[in-house]
């Protein structure tokens, strides 16, 4: 299953006018034409017909009838979106390139594609301007681009309410290749899963410390790591590195591309988890009983809680009806993860982000760090700008320190839920700076003048995306480490 991007930067209508006019040119010489004997049959003057055939004009329809009769060919075959031959197709790649904006902001000539220009040549122009894309695409990856496609990549979630059924029919097709009935997906299920798509599984102690598993696709294997983090499950990790080979991820293109990937690879890993026959079912239940819980799914399918949460998010609307909010907090108050379609309004910063924002204290993502008993979910009522909301929170330890992970629903929803009766309600003002930006009136009076933080800066926010491939992955550690373990012939 591979997913298909069109690429704005292309203009198919400069395509169209530069093979045809390659194709006008290489017919016109084949037949004995001259710039002059061709024009006067199309009655046009030589210099158009040299603009037609270097593809800076493009043809009506009746022009082109005309041609193909003249030249003795079909239309379909004047029209063809094949380069006519290879020197062709090199001369449309470099003329494409001359006319795109990366070259037009380089105080650079155009380059004449003449015949003394040799295949050698543009190939090597063309293997330049590629490189310097590359590095445009790089420079382009700052943390204000990243935070822009996650902002766009955020939309289209919510307006498909985080729900992805070819995502969902790929994982039913899998689990009924290896005989999975339903219920909890064991670790011996999760393997003959590899074995179903060709891969051994091979446990490591020195796996590159910036990945979370290595794919050898030459030797059909997969390598894990020998122990897993604290609080992580060894399922996920392989399940998305199956996902990625399923749905035919391959190099990111931008960091757009990789974090759509991140978002598809990371939902069918959760769709095999807790499959959507079956965790449908089970929501239906609770919903009718008045009992929907976060927890329940969570124990039922063996998963952990965000998974769960996650889970949650996919379905609920989709096939109960209940609009939805997930949040993941850092101890700190920052934001890790979020999705609503409840029309809950989550802090943003001028691009529209919501990662890395400060949750208003008054949530119970933000209250459920003062809860002593970590043990029971906490329920809260919250007033919000656009409305009442309910919240179930739970505390996650990683080793990035503590997390809260947050479902939420509006108050026209909360009945179908376990917790609703809880007494635990908050008002939230928030973006309003009075809600809980600003100290108290006496606090503040008491220290203002007196204080000076030293704040400690978070570098990431003034570096660019790591360079590579696959941001943040060091291609030549992992390339040297897969032919440490790659088998000997």
């Amino acid at each position: 299953m591979t997913t298909t991007t069109l690429d704005p930067t292309k203009d198919e209508g400069m395509l169209d006018s530069l093979t045809i006019g390659r194709r006008i040119r290489q017919l016109r010489t084949e037949r004995g034409f001259t710039l002059d004997s061709l024009g006067a049959a199309l009655g046009r003057a030589p210099s158009q017909i040299s603009v037609i055939e270097n593809g800076k004009r493009e043809l009506k329809l009746g022009e082109v009838q005309r041609l193909a009769r003249i030249l003795g060919v079909s239309l379909d075959e004047l029209m063809s979106q094949e380069p006519p031959s290879k020197r062709a197709a090199l001369e449309i790649a470099l003329e494409r390139a001359q006319r795109g904006p990366l070259y037009a902001s380089l105080p650079l000539p155009v380059l004449p594609v003449r015949k003394s220009l040799s295949d050698e040549a543009i190939e090597t122009i063309l293997a330049l301007h590629d490189e310097l894309q590359r590095l445009h695409r790089e420079r382009a990856a700052t943390p204000e681009e990243a935070r822009r496609v996650n902002t766009e990549l955020r939309r289209s979630m919510r307006h498909r309410n985080n729900y992805f059924p070819e995502l969902e029919a790929a994982a039913k097709t899998l689990l009924d290749a290896v005989g999975h009935a339903g219920g909890p997906l064991s670790q011996r299920v999760a393997s003959d899963l590899a074995s179903h798509l060709g891969f051994t599984l091979h446990y490591v102690g020195d796996l590159p410390t910036s990945t979370r598993s290595v794919t050898d696709l030459k030797n059909g294997r997969i390598y894990l790591p020998l122990g897993q983090a604290s609080g992580s499950d060894a399922r996920t990790t392989l399940l998305q590195a199956l996902a990625s080979h399923v749905l035919g991820v391959t190099e990111p293109r931008d960091y757009a591309d990789f974090l759509r990937q991140r978002v598809e690879t990371n939902y069918l890993a959760a769709a095999l988890l807790v499959p959507e026959h079956s965790a449908v079912e089970f929501l239906t239940a609770a919903k009718e009983k008045r009992e929907l819980s976060v927890e329940d799914l969570r124990d039922a399918f063996a998963v952990s809680y965000e998974t769960a949460a996650h889970r949650f998010t996919n379905l609920a609307t989709e096939h109960l009806g209940i609009p939805v909010h997930f949040l993941k907090v850092h101890e700190s108050g920052t934001i890790s993860k979020a999705y609503e379609n409840d029309r809950v309004l989550f802090p943003t910063d001028a691009l529209g982000a919501v990662e890395g924002q400060l949750v208003c204290r008054n949530w119970s993502a933000r209250r459920v760090f003062d809860i002593a008993d970590r043990f029971s979910p906490y329920h809260q009522y919250t007033d919000k700008p656009t409305g009442t909301y309910w919240c179930t929170s739970r505390i996650q330890s990683t080793a990035r320190g503590e997390f809260s992970v947050s479902v939420g629903t509006p108050f026209a929803h909360v009945k179908w839920f376990r917790g609703r009766d809880t007494t635990n309600r908050s008002t939230s003002t928030c973006p309003d700076e009075g809600c809980c930006r600003r100290p108290p009136a006496g606090l503040a009076s008491r220290w203002e003048q007196h204080s000076f933080p030293s704040a400690r800066l978070n570098s990431s926010l003034l570096a660019a995306m790591p360079a590579g491939v696959f941001p943040g992955v060091d291609s030549t550690e992992v390339y040297e480490f897969l032919d440490a373990h790659a088998p000997r012939e």
